[in-house]
């Protein structure tokens, strides 16, 4: 099968491009720079699925598409409109007119939730798209990463961990790896949407509490009234889009318990271990 991969120089990206060509699947990766992606797929195809006058041709003979396109910080200018609905969107009107058997698509979990964050509402707004559509389609919806959680172990390794209420919101995060098996799974079986977590479900606490563990440290932590939280979301909107926007769902999310089906077999406490060891390996004076 001719699998292409959108978004696929992004921390899930590289999993997907590996996960698929590990079970023999032909892979292309659409990047926008082939300079620094060596070894990344089969085949590398430069393109800016924002231009969709980039796109022609790119799908010929390509079975299946997976996005994971979609930005959490602002560049080049560019908003969520731009990225996560339209960009996606140009891409689903090219395998339209390739005959792509499937489109495969990386939204995030409970976004009813948070139809109010410019973020989450372009990515829904592109499902709504897609499942509008013809093409037969696969809505992936994870709880969130690995690589998100890194930032409760920085904090950690500052001295201390801030959290808003009492830190009972539960979430079970899920490694990349993990997420590209299951994600690969769905496309395989032809499933129309699936919800999928890491196999810890820990609360806020217990993820603070596991990254000082990591370290070998005492916690400490500092609960603040999650009135601050609200607070928050209510000025964010005013600010710039490059400053609040991936602030204003990152926020959101932290007053929702964020739980899916579990799925793999890597563990957070044990991600953390790693960077932590990481960290404890380089020399010091260097990032």
């Amino acid at each position: 099968m001719n699998v292409l991969i959108a978004g696929a120089t992004g921390y899930l990206g590289r999993f997907l491009c590996a996960e698929y060509a590990r079970r023999g699947h032909h892979v292309t990766a659409l990047v926008r720079d082939t300079t620094r992606t060596e070894g990344l797929a089969d085949v590398l195809v430069e393109a800016e699925a924002t231009r969709p006058e980039t796109l022609g041709g790119i799908m010929d003979g390509v079975d299946l598409v997976v996005s994971a396109l979609g930005i959490t910080r602002q560049a080049d200018g560019l908003g969520y409109h731009e990225v996560d609905y339209q960009a996606n969107l140009n891409l689903l009107h090219e395998a339209e007119a390739a005959g792509v058997g499937r489109f495969a698509y990386v939204h995030v979990l409970r976004a009813e939730a948070m139809e109010g964050v410019p973020l989450v509402a372009a990515k829904s707004a592109f499902v709504r798209a897609l499942q509008a559509s013809d093409m037969p389609a696969t809505v992936i919806a994870p709880t969130g990463y690995f690589s998100d959680m890194g930032e409760i172990l920085a904090m950690a390794e500052s001295g201390r961990v801030w959290l808003f209420g009492d830190g009972a919101r539960r979430l079970n995060p899920i490694h990349g790896a993990d997420l590209a098996v299951a994600i690969a799974d769905a496309t395989d079986a032809g499933r129309g949407w699936a919800e999928i977590g890491g196999p810890d479900v820990m609360s806020q606490d217990e993820i603070a509490r596991a990254a000082f563990a990591a370290l070998g440290s005492a916690p400490r932590i500092t609960r603040l009234p999650d009135v601050l939280r609200r607070a928050a979301l209510a000025v964010l909107p005013i600010l710039p889009r490059r400053i609040g926007g991936a602030a204003r769902f990152f926020l959101t999310a932290l007053g929702l318990d964020m739980v899916a089906p579990r799925f793999g077999t890597r563990h957070l406490a044990d991600h953390f271990a790693t960077l932590a060891a990481r960290t404890a390996r380089q020399p010091k004076g260097k990032p």
